[in-house]
């Protein structure tokens, strides 16, 4: 798509307004609306917008930035009226110099799959998102309270999120996704929904946008839809397995038919380097104080450094399928990451196990689950952080990790995630009310 190609388009499709979208730091969609007279001049990259309103961008005093929206991204949105609809396109963040913001999670992940490219590699990303609808009370404010009481692959009349699923599944199909699964997951009220790979950019849009058109269509059904990893205690929490692969040109880089479980040395390198950095990578890819509520043993969540070819207890999967579906699962994300920084770190992680030929461990094909701590340590066996303050301990003394955020965003992120562990440490919560009121 070029300028032309999408003016085209939005007149031919009625379009009256345009959402001109990025992500600010911790991956919450910002939008600025324009009508169709203004579209010519936002595509000549001429619009500007105050970015000291937006967390982590610029301070007051050089608060002017633009936007770049990316033709490629132009999409329609279905569910509203054909007479004065409604587009988007994605954007890039830039200074008033023509210089690409360093702040811009965007063009971070652009940056990091440009050293990609000086390799020789493209990277390709299917995630599966999962997330809870739960009901709103008279108020329209979201409960805890769950539409259903089903579990895995239920169907309807259990599964009562199913039509809100459908029409989710049927709206993202008319903008560009093509949808591999949706179904009900383990928990009550807990669904996925799985959209079919793409380069990383592509899948890292497509992300934020799954998102919004979940939440929106949740509520045309009178339900709220959370990412949250874990809303609810004693039940299974909402992850983001993320399969990553490298090509090479058109050939799958991670696939060697003569290679031990048919993988490459350079897929049994992508994934030490993963290993190697998964705590620091945990404070990118389980970025709030509730994603280490999610991470305890016992509710299918990863939680040790280890990988796999065959059970779904390690850190690491390697799905079964080969040729140019050869991929690695990492199982620890969460949809609350910032999908630009979250695929961003992980590739760095990749590349640096490529470059410096790290070998990973031994695969562990038992379940980690039942091992014992005796067990865990003779193997090697280490975890990922227990709290968000012990992963931006890890990230702190990262190079990789942190070089691929870039030092503002490093920065930024690090100031705003010692505030949020902060408050949280600080609060006095129902435990421990329930547990001490009364004892002492």
């Amino acid at each position: 798509m070029n300028k032309n190609d999408v003016i085209a388009e939005a007149r031919e499709k009625g379009v009256k307004f345009i959402r001109l979208q990025f992500t600010d730091l911790l991956g919450v969609m910002k939008n600025v609306a324009i009508t169709i007279d203004q579209l010519e001049k936002a595509l000549d990259n001429e619009l500007m917008f105050d970015g000291s309103s937006i967390y982590g961008f610029t301070r007051i005093e050089e608060s002017d930035m633009y936007l770049r929206p990316d033709p490629n991204t132009f999409v329609v949105f279905p569910w509203r009226p054909r007479d004065g609809g409604v587009a988007r396109l994605m954007c890039d963040i830039y200074n008033p110099d023509g210089t690409p913001f360093d702040g811009c999670p965007r063009v971070t992940l652009k940056r990091t799959l440009a050293k990609a490219a000086e390799l020789g590699y493209t990277m390709q990303v299917g995630p599966e998102l999962e997330f809870f609808l739960f009901r709103l009370d008279e108020e329209g404010v979201p409960t805890l309270t769950t539409h259903d009481n089903a579990g895995y692959f239920d169907l309807s009349p259990v599964d009562l999120g199913e039509q809100a699923r459908r029409e989710i599944v049927l709206t993202l199909e008319q903008m560009g996704f093509e949808i591999e699964a949706s179904h009900h997951e383990v928990a009550p009220g807990q669904h996925e929904i799985d959209f079919k790979y793409s380069d990383a950019l592509d899948t890292a849009d497509k992300i934020v946008t799954f998102k919004f058109v979940v939440r929106t269509i949740a509520q045309r059904h009178g339900l709220h839809a959370t990412f949250m990893p874990k809303p609810v205690f004693g039940i299974n929490g909402s992850g983001m397995h993320t399969n990553q692969s490298l090509f090479k040109g058109d050939t799958n880089a991670f696939f060697d038919p003569d290679g031990p479980m048919q993988l490459s040395k350079e897929a049994y390198y992508y994934i030490g380097g993963l290993l190697k950095h998964a705590r620091a990578l945990a404070a990118v890819t389980n970025p709030t104080v509730n994603s280490y509520k999610r991470l305890v043993p016992g509710y299918e969540a990863p939680v040790y450094l280890a990988w796999s070819g065959r059970n779904r207890s390690p850190l690491i999967r390697i799905p079964a399928k080969r040729g140019s579906s050869t991929r690695v699962e990492l199982r620890n994300p969460d949809p609350s990451c910032n999908p630009y920084l979250a695929l961003a770190a992980c590739l760095a992680a990749g590349l640096d196990g490529i470059v410096n030929k790290i070998d990973p461990p031994p695969a562990c094909d038992r379940n980690i689950y039942h091992m014992t701590g005796t067990e865990l340590n003779e193997l090697g066996i280490g975890s990922l952080p227990g709290s968000l303050e012990e992963a931006y301990a890890e990230l702190a003394q990262n190079e990789v990790i942190k070089g691929a955020l870039g030092p503002h965003i490093y920065e930024k992120l690090a100031e705003a995630k010692a505030k949020e562990y902060d408050s949280y440490r600080v609060r006095v919560h129902q435990w421990e009310i329930d547990q001490y009121l009364t004892m002492f």
